[in-house]
């Protein structure tokens, strides 16, 4: 365990400085592509703008014989792209794969200037941080960046969820952390075989009425991953960095989709992935405030003054614990409206509103 005097120092001689804190950049959604899948690539550049950070994948969604592929797919699309305010984000292969070193040495050599987080997949515990850590440090001093690149984990193991704290601890680069609801029910021997999402045969069930006893009995669906969602949202707290929902592989199913982007918003996330196009818009609505709960957080901001004390607003007293969560909803549609022009022309309508 690194003194906590080092924890900041670099881990490689020339290497740029640790961060001291993980900019707070919108991400509701972390599109995925394939980076060796010509049509997919070809659609990049329009993409920038659209979403928050598009994501080259190299990692599981890749065939064996395409990895080579996808990772000079990524080199070239990072070069001849301006990505403006979207962020470039990749998924290596994970640290027992034939394919995670080429991906490391040649990314960071080539476009390490471009990238600002790499995920690292099936993260086990914080000594898969720490060897990540080292490398990247290593390979940003030879090639002279001037700015670290951030580290992302999945949580797809069981103990990875059981080392959560360990890991969002592990280096100053961690940037965040994602559920990989699919490997992670494997290695936990779940039944199920979604990818995210619930599942029918999770449920509670109402108590039997006496006076009609074998009458139905009305059940509710329970979230799979509210559990792993909530604990992994403390540890990213406690640790300063992001927490987000990962993949809903239901593609058609729009609805369940967005009732678990929002569990995830609700709960602490900051964002999700998407996989196709349509789940972006779901995704840019869901992870950022609505007119309405910026309207109220507003108006507890304006009538609090100072901070202190207590007030009455529209029958509900507000205190000083009702100013911090009403902050942390202006903080957020701040940071957005300063990337989506939309949400900016609502936020600040209700800013004049308020004041009026």
């Amino acid at each position: 365990m690194r003194s906590s005097k080092d924890f900041f120092r670099p881990l490689a001689v020339g290497a740029p400085q640790p961060v001291t804190e993980i900019p707070a950049r919108p991400s509701r959604a972390i599109h995925f592509f394939d980076p060796s899948n010509e049509k997919m690539a070809a659609k990049i550049p329009q993409m920038v703008g659209t979403v928050d950070v598009l994501l080259g994948n190299l990692e599981d969604a890749v065939k064996a014989d395409n990895k080579e592929a996808a990772r000079a797919g990524l080199v070239r699309i990072a070069k001849e792209t301006d990505f403006g305010p979207t962020q470039l984000w990749t998924r290596i292969n994970a640290l027992d794969s034939p394919w995670v070193l080429d991906d490391l040495t040649t990314l960071v050599a080539e476009i390490g200037d471009k990238l600002d987080v790499i995920m690292v997949p099936k993260v086990q515990g914080a000594e898969d941080i720490h060897y990540i850590d080292r490398i990247l440090a290593q390979l940003e001093a030879k090639a002279g960046l001037t700015r670290p690149i951030l580290v992302h984990a999945i949580l797809e193991t069981a103990r990875g969820v059981a080392s959560v704290e360990e890991i969002c601890g592990a280096s100053p680069r961690m940037q965040g952390l994602s559920l990989g609801p699919a490997d992670l029910a494997a290695d936990r021997r779940m039944k199920t075989t979604r990818v995210g999402g619930g599942h029918p045969g999770y449920l509670v069930r109402e108590d039997p009425n006496p006076d009609q006893p074998e009458a139905r009995r009305p059940t509710y669906q329970q979230d799979l991953w509210h559990y792993t969602i909530a604990r992994m949202v403390d540890a990213c707290a406690m640790h300063g960095i992001y927490p987000y929902y990962g993949p809903f592989g239901d593609i058609a199913d729009v609805t369940a989709c967005e009732d678990q982007f929002r569990n995830a918003f609700l709960l602490g996330c900051v964002g999700t992935w998407t996989l196709h196009p349509k789940q972006i818009e779901i995704a840019n609505r869901v992870f950022a405030p609505s007119v309405e709960d910026i309207r109220h957080a507003r108006r507890v901001v304006a009538a609090m003054g100072d901070g202190t004390g207590a007030v009455m607003l529209d029958g509900k007293m507000e205190d000083d614990a009702s100013l911090k969560q009403c902050l942390v909803m202006v903080e957020l549609a701040e940071q957005l409206a300063a990337i989506d022009p939309n949400l900016k022309a609502q936020y600040d309508a209700i800013q004049i509103e308020v004041q009026a």
